[in-house]
């Protein structure tokens, strides 16, 4: 089975607060999630933050056996999973490839912020 996770944060820049949003989709069904994210925070980390919370939020909803299609907008994120390094986020990308690693093949997949926009509503919606 074919399991399509889009993630998104996004930071508001006047109070430095940042939210995520995750959008599941299974079985032509979507899982909408949106969560706050902390405080002070640059955009960056909160883009792994949020992957990370995608792929937790993905043990409530899967068995472990499924395909996984990972869509993100943001390029160091999608850089950083295709190289398996970071520089500036070798931690939060390490969580995240362990998270990766629950599933027999995950799909990584950068799109333009115009193809993610339910992930990024939602992460508005966790800030206000």
């Amino acid at each position: 089975m074919l399991i399509k996770l889009y993630s998104d944060a996004a930071t508001r820049m006047t109070d430095q607060k940042s939210g995520a949003g995750i959008l599941i989709i299974k079985n032509q069904t979507q899982i909408q999630i949106h969560q706050p994210l902390p405080d002070h925070i640059d955009n960056h980390q909160a883009e792994f933050l949020a992957a990370i919370a995608g792929f937790k939020a993905l043990i409530d909803y899967c068995d472990g056996s499924e395909t996984i299609m990972f869509f993100t907008d943001s390029r160091i994120l999608s850089d950083s999973l295709g190289k398996e390094f970071s520089t500036a986020y070798p931690k939060l990308l390490i969580e995240l490839i362990h998270l990766q690693n629950n599933y027999p093949l995950v799909i990584n997949q950068w799109v333009p912020e115009k193809e993610n926009q339910g992930a990024h509503k939602l992460a508005w919606q966790a800030i206000h």
